[in-house]
């Protein structure tokens, strides 16, 4: 399904899930207008812009929202971001759907951004996880990508992934390569080492990737050793912001963050309704 067709989808079905507004309608009249500002009441990366605004121009075509920054600015407490005008009950019936899925973004990005900051000077970069909210896959890897992330595979279909549940079905690591090579000729495969002596195994099947699975910081620099830039190596388990320039610093070449979407801490961000002079 192509990406803007799946973001309007869920936008839908955010807006579905809150039904009708009685309160704005028991309140305005069908005519009354309002302004709105939205203001940022914490620093980090702003995204979802365009998914905000198209909350706002989903709701009603006719409400104007312009953001004064794009997605991947850095912003602080009091930044302006967005001014909004439209119908009361339009603009209030949009706003806490457009928050939502600002706030989320940004606490994405801005989480992203840390920790692609703190392995900074190194080779390795930052990758996400399927350890996203269920149904906001999309929205939630187009943040870590505005943070300066880099997005592992959407889902079970554009990678094999090969884990330990894998290979101990099929009896070993070159049964598993060779079954999934056959069933899915051209895709990417990456396979999960438990052990130095797997990551000498995977070497010798001409595979894309080897996830080095809760490895020691003293086994990560052996396996980078071992492998001499002849696979990419990817670290996963226990990473967080206090250890990953540690990581980085093995020589893998890619770090992939569960916390970044399974653990986020929205942005602060407010709408401020203007008062009629």
């Amino acid at each position: 399904m192509h990406t803007t067709t799946l973001i309007d989808r869920i936008i839908e079905l955010a807006l579905v899930e809150d039904g009708e507004d009685i309160t704005s309608k028991a309140v305005f009249s069908e005519t009354d207008t309002l302004e709105a500002v939205m203001i940022a009441k914490a620093p980090g990366v702003i995204a979802g812009c365009a998914v905000a605004r198209r909350v706002f121009s989903t709701v009603n075509p006719s409400t104007s929202c312009r953001f004064e920054v794009e997605d991947g600015a850095c912003i602080t407490p009091g930044t302006r971001l967005a001014l909004i005008e439209g119908q009361a009950c339009s603009v209030l019936k949009a706003e806490r759907v457009a928050l939502n899925f600002l706030q989320r973004m940004s606490g994405i990005a801005s989480a992203t951004a840390a920790y692609v900051q703190r392995v900074a000077g190194t080779p390795a970069r930052i990758l996400d996880t399927r350890k996203t909210a269920p149904g906001m896959r999309v929205l939630d890897k187009l943040a870590v990508s505005i943070g300066g992330g880099v997005n592992h595979r959407m889902g079970l279909w554009d990678m094999v992934m090969i884990k330990d549940n894998h290979i101990d079905a099929a009896g070993s690591i070159p049964a598993a390569v060779t079954r999934t090579r056959l069933a899915c000729p051209g895709v990417p495969i990456e396979v999960e080492a438990r052990t130095l002596g797997e990551v000498e195994i995977i070497m010798g099947l001409n595979v894309d990737r080897i996830m080095l699975d809760n490895f020691s910081l003293q086994d990560m620099r052996r396996a980078v050793e071992l492998v001499a830039s002849r696979v990419p190596l990817e670290a996963s388990g226990g990473v967080n912001l206090e250890r990953v320039r540690d990581i980085a610093l093995t020589g893998v070449d890619y770090i992939s963050v569960g916390e970044l979407t399974h653990s986020v801490r929205a942005l602060d961000i407010s709408m401020i309704i203007k008062e009629r002079s």
